[in-house]
């Protein structure tokens, strides 16, 4: 085991995979839940996604989100496109970074966005020349990484595979997704082995863990125990994929501070800001977020040793 880092990142999804599965949100609201949000320290959040609002219809008016929303200096504001309609939306919208998304299974890239692995992996290509002409960094996830709602296990090796295709498609960063809540401190280990091997370090992957089992937190133990240091979490744990059936909400951003805080891992996030956030995603969405710390009632305070 290496020692874990004394920083991490933390971006915030909730206002884009979170909000994508639950009934279509008003645009002011998101724009309202982003700046509370833009408040709190985070230096990173997902703002909204370029994908057709047929497909999915909690996304409708990406681009009166990015513009109602007060950018905060310091505050990076990323969308997720699908293809390269998407990244030219997005980049005219204002997006300061654009993230894409392949499936490491079959099954799900076609469900996610009808086509191919193969034909994704090219596509990927023209989504970087996009968003690198506009001066943008490219993010690329890789979902499905640690189990297939569809096909079940999917081995590590074809996630490295994947992943590796994408950094030849001149992705500025990776990350890897746990979209059905599979994953577990045993599976983070593998998958690391298996990138390592292929010649990709810690220092370049992004973790985005589900709690459907609860074992997201472990998971972010794991990880930093391998020395990630970047994470994405949802606040108040909303989220799931349209795509995935039975994949529950991401880790939940305020209970994955709060281990962080008690651990000596600095954020540079303000966790009570966060719980008040927890509170407005809640009355947004109106029903009750699995967020452990917003029901917990007051945080802990770490003990000295």
């Amino acid at each position: 085991m290496s020692s874990r880092p004394a920083r991490v990142d933390v971006r915030e999804v909730g206002p884009r995979d979170g909000l994508q599965n639950e009934a279509p949100v008003p645009v002011d609201q998101r724009v309202r839940l982003i700046d509370a949000l833009s408040a709190t320290g985070l230096r990173f959040i997902e703002a909204a996604s370029f994908v057709s609002p047929t497909a999915i219809p909690p996304m409708a008016g990406a681009p009166e989100v990015m513009a109602g929303i007060r950018r905060r200096p310091g505050v990076v504001y990323s969308a997720l496109v699908p293809n390269p309609k998407g990244a030219e939306l997005a980049t005219a919208a204002g997006a300061d970074e654009l993230e894409l998304v392949v499936s490491a299974s079959e099954t799900h890239n076609q469900k996610n966005v009808r086509r191919s692995v193969a034909d994704s992996l090219v596509g990927a290509r023209d989504v970087v020349e996009i968003g690198h002409g506009a001066g943008l960094a490219v993010e690329a996830i890789v979902s499905t990484a640690f189990g297939c709602p569809y096909e079940g296990d999917v081995e590590p090796e074809r996630v490295a595979q994947v992943a590796g295709h994408l950094l030849d498609a001149g992705a500025d960063r990776l990350s890897f997704g746990d979209t059905t809540g599979m994953a577990t401190p045993r599976r983070v280990d593998d998958l690391v082995d298996a990138l390592e091997r292929a010649g990709i370090t810690s220092d370049r992957i992004g973790l985005h863990f589900h709690n459907t089992r609860g074992t997201a937190l472990a998971n972010v133990v794991s990880a930093l125990d391998r020395g990630v240091t970047r994470f994405d979490a949802s606040i108040g744990g909303l989220g799931g994929c349209p795509y995935a059936p039975g994949a529950s909400g991401n880790a939940v951003t305020e209970d994955l501070v709060h281990m962080l805080d008690d651990m000596e891992i600095e954020t540079g996030i303000d966790l009570d800001a966060l719980v008040d956030c927890a509170r407005l995603a809640q009355e947004i969405v109106g029903r009750e977020l699995p967020s452990a710390l917003l029901h917990a009632g007051a945080r802990t305070r770490r003990y000295e040793s």
